[in-house]
């Protein structure tokens, strides 16, 4: 399986932590989206999308999305929960994620880290969208170690890669212990550091 990913991406990153916790081989394709790199002719042949995540699995079927992608890597196994409700409610954090957290706290941290954008001068409803994610992370984690119950599922591998950078941009964490500590015991479950 080949992941073509941009180490800069937490979508890229927890395709590669999942692939990793599970075992499965790959080759990682470094692909710079700031260079423009996924917007080659022979990247949009694979993906016309020209978004990364992407993996070319092992048959040389393309897969895109990174939720899509973790899904079907972790299919069977320990990351999808086999009750069906919990199943459900792990892809209901996962479409959460890609709606109301990604779009505010990994768009605060592109916008500061790679785009020189200082905090202060970000858009105040983006940082009120992300407090309010991070706010509702809190109280679900105050109930429970995981996302859902008490082992790790995709939903803590898709929401953890841009949490715990949301100091990055801005979201510091000082007042939310639960989710200081979730993401220590997904860094240890997933062995990521």
């Amino acid at each position: 399986m080949k992941i073509y990913g941009d180490s800069i991406s937490g979508n890229c990153l927890k395709v590669k932590w999942t692939a990793e916790a599970l075992g499965r081989p790959f080759e990682w394709i470094e692909v710079d989206i700031q260079k423009g790199e996924s917007r080659t002719p022979e990247f949009l042949a694979l993906n016309p999308s020209g978004q990364v995540p992407m993996v070319v699995l092992d048959d040389g079927r393309p897969l895109a999305q990174s939720n899509a992608i973790i899904l079907h890597l972790a299919e069977g196994s320990h990351l999808v929960p086999a009750d069906a409700y919990d199943r459900a409610r792990m892809l209901e954090w996962m479409f959460w994620e890609q709606y109301s957290h990604e779009p505010y706290i990994a768009v605060a941290r592109f916008r500061v880290v790679y785009q020189g954008q200082a905090v202060s001068d970000l858009d105040p409803g983006l940082v009120t969208r992300g407090w309010a994610a991070l706010g509702r992370m809190e109280a679900a984690l105050e109930a429970s170690p995981f996302l859902v119950g008490g082992a790790v599922s995709l939903a803590d591998v898709a929401l953890v890669a841009y949490t715990r950078m949301s100091h990055e941009g801005g979201f510091t964490l000082e007042n939310h212990p639960a989710i200081r500590a979730w993401i220590g015991r997904v860094e240890q479950a997933l062995k990521i550091g």
